[in-house]
């Protein structure tokens, strides 16, 4: 997954039943790139800074593309699995899948002079390139449960009741939704769960994530004097992104307090979120002598325009009867534009030229999460009566709140065996993105490759090992809403640790 392509775990109900799933998880999710890459740069841990004459180079340091003699095209199909182990009120649960991606495909251009004519001229080499590279990979599975037995989610649902008088019969709220499906009642104007969880309940979330972000690009870059190489890349991100999640509640065996024969409940949501946006890539990549090369690169942040439909429901069973919530019975409108700014990034990049042995090379990337912005339209919002812009305020003040900027880094190197064979290794770690301690999410990366490359053929196999941690928490609940003397426990939480590799194989055909 280059990305956290690497989705984190976010909690579909703390911005309550709404016809909209923006959240600052989502914000973050789209925002997170890295280039997934061609076998080649996966091999030696995509450490693109300085190394140059790669396809994958063109999406972080367009300086690289300076650094081809030839012309070139090229496909890298890949095979993803993923596997992830939940941690939940002490059960653990397993789930994983496995996808076939296109990693990229690409037309590389390059005038390159031979002899007098190289000589002579100041600009060595020119070349432009066209094509795809995968930047983000939402696959993503998982599943935690367990039993608990101090709290409940509709315990949200009657918060919202109670400190919002009115909210019950309003739809689009917690309370409504609650209040509909017999999941709170009230008593003498205060309202309570009918869900028996002192005496203990089953609790189950399962979330399927699919899609991605594919950019296309179009790079121009020259080689000037064997000194310095320039670069620029116009990037055309499209996203493609799928969740689909339910949360469902259920009686446990031996649960004998149950005075409103609470059966189970299940809600859940389809969220699809489809875009475009544009953004621009500078590099410059400086030659000192044939043994060092010193990177440096820019990318601008990228501007997107995306459309969401979001569809929620809810169906319940209490009493011996069946009540469902849906946007049929409800209408809520589920379509929504809205425009969302990415970080800036820089990334500087140094790389060891070992001569007719390989290289070693390294990347340090910095990038700011708490400058996302989104951008709502103009008027208001029919389902919560307040302007848009209003709502466009207070969530990017919370992204402001929530995430700082990370460091990441990476290292990796490339051993030639024989004329036509190569030996590659890399590795990565990618910062905490989060103000607080929790959420915490750190990603590590391993890599390997090895590569074939002949006079006009080559192909290269790569493999990326990366694994990391998320917390979650399937709902927090607002006690000042509910009945005085009520047991405050901490909203429940799982851990998530996910295992993924990403294999893939490069074919290419130099012209």
């Amino acid at each position: 997954m280059k990305n956290l392509g690497f989705l984190l775990a976010s909690t579909f109900l703390t911005a309550g039943w709404s016809a909209r799933a923006q959240d600052i998880n989502e914000a973050f999710n789209i925002s997170n790139t890295h280039v997934l890459g061609t076998a080649r740069s996966i091999g030696f841990g995509n450490v693109l800074g300085s190394v140059g004459g790669d396809f994958s180079a063109i999406s972080e340091n367009p300086a690289g593309l300076g650094v081809y003699r030839s012309s070139e095209i090229s496909i890298t199909p890949s095979m993803k699995t993923d596997a992830s182990s939940s941690v939940y009120q002490g059960n653990t649960v397993t789930a994983s899948n496995t996808l076939m991606n296109m990693n990229h495909f690409g037309v590389v251009f390059t005038n390159a002079p031979k002899g007098k004519r190289y000589e002579r001229r100041a600009w060595k080499t020119v070349s432009f390139a066209f094509g795809m590279n995968k930047t983000a990979d939402f696959n993503r599975d998982y599943v935690y449960s367990g039993k608990n037995t101090t709290s409940s989610m509709t315990q949200t649902f009657a918060s919202d009741a109670n400190l919002n008088p009115g909210n019950d019969s309003t739809p689009g709220t917690l309370a409504f939704l609650g209040y509909q499906s017999y999941l709170v009642n009230d008593t003498n104007g205060r309202f309570y769960t009918a869900v028996p969880f002192a005496g203990g309940i089953n609790q189950q979330k399962a979330v399927q994530q699919r899609g991605g972000i594919n950019e296309y690009v179009i790079a121009l870059a020259g080689n000037y004097k064997e000194k310095i190489l320039l670069g620029v890349t116009i990037g055309l991100p499209v996203v493609n992104y799928q969740v689909n999640s339910t949360y469902t509640e259920s009686v446990s065996a031996g649960n004998a307090n149950n005075p409103y024969n609470f059966s189970s409940f299940t809600y859940g949501n389809s969220l699809n979120v489809t875009g475009s946006g544009i953004n621009l890539k500078l590099g410059a990549i400086w030659k000192f002598g044939d043994f060092f090369r010193l990177g440096a690169s820019f990318h601008s942040p990228t501007y997107y325009n995306l459309s969401e439909d979001f569809t929620p429901y809810l169906t319940s069973f209490v009493g011996g009867n069946a009540y469902s919530v849906t946007n049929a019975q409800y209408p809520i409108g589920s379509h929504f534009d809205y425009s969302l700014v990415s970080p800036w990034k820089s990334i500087l990049s140094g790389t060891f030229i070992i001569k007719s042995l390989g290289f070693v090379t390294a990347d340090y990337e910095y990038e700011d999460f708490s400058t996302m912005r989104y951008a709502f339209p103009s008027g208001v919002d029919a389902l919560s009566g307040s302007s848009f812009q209003a709502e466009e305020t207070d969530m990017n003040q919370k992204i402001s709140s929530t995430y700082k900027a990370v460091s990441n880094f990476r290292v990796g190197g490339e051993i030639k065996l024989g004329k036509s064979f190569m030996v590659r290794a890399g590795a990565g770690y990618y910062g905490n993105p989060y103000q607080s301690s929790q959420p915490s999410v750190q990603r590590v990366d391993m890599s390997a490759g090895l590569g074939f490359h002949f006079h006009h053929f080559f192909t290269d196999l790569g493999v990326m090992h990366s694994t990391y941690k998320v917390t979650t928490q399937p709902y927090t609940i607002d006690y000042t809403g509910l009945a005085p003397g009520t047991p405050v426990a901490p909203s429940p939480q799982a851990t998530v640790s996910y295992a993924l590799n990403n294999m893939a194989w490069t074919i290419g055909f130099k012209f």
